[in-house]
Protein backbone atom coordinates (compact mmCIF):
# COMPACT_ATOMS: atom_id res chain seq x y z
CA UNK A 1 0.00 0.00 0.00
CA UNK A 2 1.38 3.19 -0.95
CA UNK A 3 0.05 6.76 0.55
CA UNK A 4 1.09 10.18 -0.10
CA UNK A 5 0.95 13.13 2.15
CA UNK A 6 0.46 16.84 1.17
CA UNK A 7 0.70 19.30 3.68
CA UNK A 8 3.11 22.44 3.88
CA UNK A 9 4.03 21.58 7.57
CA UNK A 10 6.90 19.06 8.08
CA UNK A 11 5.69 18.63 11.75
CA UNK A 12 2.43 17.30 10.42
CA UNK A 13 3.59 15.68 7.29
CA UNK A 14 5.54 13.48 10.03
CA UNK A 15 2.71 12.90 12.35
CA UNK A 16 0.68 12.11 9.22
CA UNK A 17 3.55 9.56 7.73
CA UNK A 18 4.11 7.91 11.32
CA UNK A 19 0.17 7.50 11.07
CA UNK A 20 -0.46 5.78 8.08
CA UNK A 21 2.91 3.90 8.19
CA UNK A 22 1.36 2.05 11.28
CA UNK A 23 -1.34 1.18 9.09
CA UNK A 24 1.52 -0.65 6.11
CA UNK A 25 1.65 2.31 3.99
CA UNK A 26 4.73 3.24 2.47
CA UNK A 27 4.71 6.83 2.21
CA UNK A 28 5.42 9.57 -0.05
CA UNK A 29 5.14 13.56 0.84
CA UNK A 30 5.13 17.04 -0.47
CA UNK A 31 5.08 20.51 0.50
CA UNK A 32 2.50 21.84 -1.73
CA UNK A 33 0.16 20.45 -4.26
CA UNK A 34 2.88 21.17 -7.33
CA UNK A 35 4.90 19.44 -5.59
CA UNK A 36 2.58 16.70 -5.07
CA UNK A 37 1.38 16.67 -9.26
CA UNK A 38 5.41 16.62 -9.80
CA UNK A 39 5.90 13.52 -7.77
CA UNK A 40 2.78 11.70 -9.06
CA UNK A 41 4.30 12.17 -12.54
CA UNK A 42 7.71 10.88 -11.60
CA UNK A 43 6.72 7.46 -9.26
CA UNK A 44 5.78 4.50 -10.83
CA UNK A 45 2.92 3.50 -8.81
CA UNK A 46 -0.54 5.58 -8.36
CA UNK A 47 -0.63 5.97 -4.52
CA UNK A 48 -3.44 4.47 -2.94
CA UNK A 49 -4.27 7.18 -1.22
CA UNK A 50 -3.51 10.72 -0.90
CA UNK A 51 -3.49 12.63 2.26
CA UNK A 52 -3.96 16.64 1.45
CA UNK A 53 -4.14 19.83 3.02
CA UNK A 54 -6.47 22.78 2.19
CA UNK A 55 -4.41 25.55 2.80
CA UNK A 56 -0.61 25.80 0.98
CA UNK A 57 1.39 27.86 -0.45
CA UNK A 58 1.98 27.61 -4.54
CA UNK A 59 -0.91 25.26 -5.21
CA UNK A 60 -3.85 24.61 -2.61
CA UNK A 61 -5.29 21.10 -1.92
CA UNK A 62 -8.33 22.14 -3.64
CA UNK A 63 -7.04 22.67 -6.74
CA UNK A 64 -4.58 19.31 -6.79
CA UNK A 65 -7.80 17.57 -6.30
CA UNK A 66 -9.15 18.97 -9.17
CA UNK A 67 -6.13 18.77 -10.91
CA UNK A 68 -5.76 14.84 -10.15
CA UNK A 69 -9.19 14.53 -11.12
CA UNK A 70 -8.39 15.58 -15.08
CA UNK A 71 -5.24 12.91 -15.48
CA UNK A 72 -6.83 9.78 -16.65
CA UNK A 73 -4.14 7.21 -14.55
CA UNK A 74 -4.37 9.51 -11.13
CA UNK A 75 -8.93 9.50 -11.34
CA UNK A 76 -9.17 6.15 -9.50
CA UNK A 77 -6.31 7.59 -6.25
CA UNK A 78 -8.83 8.13 -2.94
CA UNK A 79 -7.88 11.35 -1.81
CA UNK A 80 -8.62 12.41 2.09
CA UNK A 81 -8.91 16.47 2.64
CA UNK A 82 -6.69 16.66 6.33
CA UNK A 83 -7.68 20.16 7.03
CA UNK A 84 -8.96 23.19 9.52
CA UNK A 85 -11.52 24.00 7.20
CA UNK A 86 -14.39 23.60 9.35
CA UNK A 87 -17.55 25.09 7.35
CA UNK A 88 -19.37 23.04 6.11
CA UNK A 89 -19.35 24.71 2.47
CA UNK A 90 -15.93 24.41 2.13
CA UNK A 91 -16.22 20.74 3.12
CA UNK A 92 -18.88 20.52 0.43
CA UNK A 93 -16.88 21.98 -2.07
CA UNK A 94 -13.80 19.19 -1.56
CA UNK A 95 -16.01 16.16 -2.09
CA UNK A 96 -17.67 18.30 -5.35
CA UNK A 97 -14.34 18.73 -6.77
CA UNK A 98 -13.75 14.98 -6.21
CA UNK A 99 -12.28 14.04 -2.54
CA UNK A 100 -13.69 10.69 -1.13
CA UNK A 101 -13.15 11.75 2.79
CA UNK A 102 -12.49 14.62 4.73
CA UNK A 103 -10.69 15.16 8.01
CA UNK A 104 -10.83 18.37 10.53
CA UNK A 105 -7.25 18.76 12.30
CA UNK A 106 -6.84 18.35 14.93
CA UNK A 107 -7.53 14.82 14.79
CA UNK A 108 -6.61 11.14 16.26
CA UNK A 109 -4.98 8.11 14.70
CA UNK A 110 -8.23 6.53 15.19
CA UNK A 111 -10.04 9.07 13.27
CA UNK A 112 -7.61 8.17 10.53
CA UNK A 113 -7.91 4.33 10.77
CA UNK A 114 -12.03 5.04 10.60
CA UNK A 115 -11.68 7.46 7.34
CA UNK A 116 -9.53 4.80 5.63
CA UNK A 117 -11.34 1.79 6.94
CA UNK A 118 -14.13 3.42 5.30
CA UNK A 119 -12.28 3.77 2.30
CA UNK A 120 -11.79 0.28 2.26
CA UNK A 121 -8.02 0.64 2.23
CA UNK A 122 -7.52 -0.88 6.27
CA UNK A 123 -9.32 -3.03 8.63
CA UNK A 124 -11.46 -1.39 11.17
Amino acid sequence: MLALVVDDSGTMRRILRRIVSGFGFAVYEAGNGQEALDLLNEIPTVPDVALIDWNMPVMDGLELIRNVRKIQPLRDMCMMMVTTESEHSQMVRALAAGAHEYVLKPFTPEIIQQKLAYLGLVSP
